[in-house]
């Protein structure tokens, strides 16, 4: 109750995640965190969406936020719909899920290309691969989305990690750093 009314008066939380709002990536519990610890953005997919950059821009530029933590993870619906919607038979999807969808389709293109699938078979495609390439896209598209965090990032205010929550082990793995001081300058 004190935290909360501490709180009242302002928050500084010291990392900003931007996960997928998938119901099993409670950030704040997987990383055993309380209120005011960090500023929560959550969409399906971790897509990068207009709200997800102005969001992080806020936690960065206001809040002061020195990290940003974008988490990806395995059995992702929306990395799932958006394999299976490149199948030559894929059902029809809303236009607000096939917006939705979208910016991960170029990551499950690109893995298809790797595993030189023609025509694509879906059910080949590793949706464990196509969702760490889309967490880098994800963090390639804050960079260019957002001139301030790419500044931040550039002078070293900001640093960005891109991991991999893993359901069946609880682990998070890191995949991408950004804006970090090396280990060899400590």
């Amino acid at each position: 109750m004190e935290r909360r009314v501490d709180l009242a008066e302002g928050q500084h939380p010291t990392v900003a995640i931007f996960g997928c709002s998938d119901s099993r990536l409670a950030a704040e519990i997987i990383f055993d965190l309380g209120l005011g610890d960090a500023f929560v953005i959550r969409n399906a997919g971790q897509v990068a969406s207009d709200s997800a950059i102005g969001s992080l821009e806020y936690a960065v530029g206001v809040l002061g936020v020195p990290l940003i933590l974008v988490l990806g993870h395995d059995e992702c619906g929306a990395v799932r719909a958006a394999i299976d919607s490149q199948a030559s038979d894929a059902p029809s999807l809303t236009p607000k899920i096939e917006k939705l969808i979208g910016p991960i389709v170029p990551a499950v293109r690109r893995v298809a290309r790797a595993r030189r699938d023609e025509p694509l078979d879906t059910s080949a495609i590793d949706a464990g691969e196509v969702g760490r390439e889309h967490l880098r896209d994800t963090i390639t598209d804050l960079l260019t989305g957002s001139e301030l965090i790419s500044r931040k990032v550039v002078d070293g205010s900001v640093g960005i990690v891109g991991a991999n929550y893993r359901l069946h082990e609880g682990t998070a793995v890191p995949d991408v750093l950004l804006g970090l001081p090396s280990a060899e300058s400590d």
